[in-house]
This record gives structure tokens, C-alpha cells and sequence, in this order.
């Protein structure tokens, strides 16, 4: 399977726009934690995950196939940042003590990815995998709106992947010792430039610009009723993992 980058040329939105997991995960995942002494977050992105992490480990590898995401990411001085595929990176045998993957794991690889998780994770380390849902709103014709430009507008312009997300990450291979988790969501309250923005960073909506030369939110903005804020929400989409 070839590798896709969907995101480089959208990286500054993507920093700017994408939504940030709760405090609360990260506190979860810090009970089942074996050890803190290094974590691996891989297609780290803007590093919105690996800044979490740096609160709870010594050090941060993350990693990402895009300059440009890794160009726009967070800074710490716990973070390290390197270009690299999922599948293969040039990390010693048994570094980490967490692997995490935060709304990328549908675009990997499985058969080449789970192998390398493998090889640098600890004994009964632990592998995290998040994402989230569909957005949701508490205004009805708003949601109706984001709806349309879903699953009308946009319905053959999704990749094949993104049935993981909409199945919930429940369909994706999981070799490890499963722990049960919490239910988390996003919450936020977004003006109308913070949803545009981050519906603006959805693959999809590159794939139909670049095919007809216009953006399809663009298209549509005189059926979007104004609003000053809105409440919304995603749930989020969490398996771990104990490598035994």
C-alpha cells in the first residue's frame, strides 16, 4: 500500500484548526502506564499528542512522513522531531515505553505498521491509539448543513480509510492485550471561522478541489445560517494496548 500524505498542503490550518484531546485522556493514560521514561508518538502532526505526552514522559520521539506538518508543530524542549514513515523508523529495539497514534492509524499500513510497534515497544509497554468521530453541533440546521456537505457533497471523495473512523477504530487489527477505556469527548465552543477552518482541513475537500477546481465549502456557504458561536463535540476514538 503507498504511503499517502493528505496534509502537507494544508499544515498551518491543520496546526491551527484541528481540535486538541482532552486533559482527561491523558490522565487516564497515565494509570496504565508501565513506565515514563520515553514515548514515541508517531504521525504526530502539528504535535498536539506529543505535547500531552511530554507532561508525563522524560523524553518524546515524534515522528511524522510530512516537513510541512512538522514545520508548523508544537516546540518543547522534551520533543524530539523527525521525519519518518510509520512503518519503518530508525529506533533502537525496546525504546519506548508508549507508543501513541493520534487520528492517522487508518492510514497506515497494518501488516509493516503493528511489526514495528512491536520491535521498539517495551515488554507490557503500551500502545495508544486515538482519534475522533464526526463533529457535532447543538444547532440543528447547522448540523443538517455540515451533514449535507458530508455525506452528499463530499460522498466520492472520501478515501477508502475513513470507513475506520466512521466504524470507530472497532474494525482495525489490534494485536495487543486490549484495556478497556473510558468514553472521552471534545468539547468547544467554535465562531464560524473556527468550523470553516477545521471542515477546510478535511481530506476530502482537497480531493474535490483538486478534481473541479473549486471548494466545495465555498460553494455552499450561502446555505450556512449565520451564528455568533456554537457548542460542539466529538467523541473520541481510544483502543490501548499492552505488548505482552
Amino acid at each position: 500500500m503507498a504511503v499517502k500524505d493528505n496534509f502537507s498542503h494544508n499544515s498551518q490550518n491543520y496546526a491551527q484548526f484541528r481540535p486538541s484531546y482532552p486533559d482527561e485522556v491523558f490522565t487516564f493514560l497515565e494509570t496504565i502506564l508501565n513506565g515514563r521514561k520515553q514515548a514515541w508518538d508517531c504521525a504526530t502532526g502539528n504535535g498536539q499528542v506529543a505535547v500531552k505526552l511530554a507532561d508525563l514522559f522524560d523524553e518524546v520521539q515524534a515522528t511524522d512522513l510530512s516537513e510541512n506538518q512538522l514545520k508548523n508543530a508544537v516546540l518543547n524542549p522534551k520533543i524530539h522531531y523527525s521525519q519518518q514513515v510509520a512503518e519503518q523508523t530508525n529506533f533502537p529495539e525496546v525504546s519506548f515505553d508508549c507508543v501513541t497514534v493520534g487520528q492517522a492509524i487508518h492510514w497506515f499500513d497494518f501488516e509493516k505498521f503493528y511489526p514495528e510497534v512491536k520491535r521498539v515497544l517495551k515488554p507490557n509497554g503500551v500502545f495508544v491509539v486515538l482519534g475522533y468521530g464526526n463533529i457535532r453541533t447543538d444547532n440543528e440546521a447547522i448540523q443538517k448543513w455540515i451533514e449535507r456537505l458530508y455525506f452528499e457533497v463530499l460522498q466520492d471523495y472520501w478515501d477508502p480509510e475513513r470507513k475506520y473512523i466512521d466504524e470507530k477504530y472497532q474494525t482495525i487489527p489490534f494485536p495487543f492485550e486490549e484495556i478497556s477505556c473510558p468514553e472521552f469527548q471534545i468539547r468547544n465552543s467554535w465562531n464560524r471561522e473556527q468550523l470553516l477552518g477545521y471542515l477546510n482541513t478535511w481530506s476530502a475537500v482537497k480531493h474535490y478541489t483538486d478534481k473541479n477546481q473549486a471548494n466545495p465549502i465555498e460553494a455552499m456557504l450561502n446555505e450556512l445560517p449565520p451564528f455568533d458561536f456554537i457548542q460542539i463535540t466529538f467523541p473520541i476514538l481510544i483502543r490501548t494496548g499492552r505488548n505482552t
